[in-house]
């Protein structure tokens, strides 16, 4: 039995086909902020059930409904949800198992004692040379399979 998390973050407004398409069928949404309007979040919601976070992009009376940061449960894992990893401030000690952040629109996967931590790289406009991505997130009896998804020339 496995639970399958679709990760997205800095869509600055923009939800692409691909993304919504890279999303389905999918358990649970995380978006880690910058989402831009709240239309995105509706349309996630069609999806999956969403959890999102404010980025600093977010400002507005919309925004105000979304946390800076959110510590979530799913299929027994500990996860801890902020827009910038330079602004984390938990200890990771705190039997956290996954932390997710944005704001970089640069894709990365990385276990640091222990902790996976992962960014979803940005899925909205293009910024610079910076891939178009999302990420999910597989978490099984055996373990967590994490995995950056190119949304171009797939």
């Amino acid at each position: 039995m496995s639970f399958r998390i679709g990760i997205i973050s800095d869509t600055h407004g923009l939800l692409r086909p691909e993304a919504e398409r890279g999303l389905t069928g999918v358990d649970h949404i995380i978006h880690a902020g910058d989402i831009g309007r709240p239309e995105i979040v509706d349309a996630l919601r069609r999806i999956a059930p969403v959890t999102a976070i404010r980025g600093n992009v977010d400002s507005g009376e919309w925004a105000r409904d979304y946390p800076d940061t959110k510590l979530l449960r799913l299929a027994g894992k500990s996860i801890y949800v902020l827009h910038d990893l330079k602004t984390l401030k938990v200890d990771p000690g705190a039997g956290i198992d996954v932390i997710v952040s944005g704001h970089s629109h640069v894709p990365k996967i990385d276990t640091v004692g222990g902790i996976l931590y992962l960014n979803p790289g940005s899925a909205g406009p293009r910024r610079f040379k910076l891939p178009i991505t999302l990420a999910t997130l597989e978490l099984t009896p055996d373990g967590m399979r994490p995995e950056i998804h190119d949304l171009e020339g797939d």
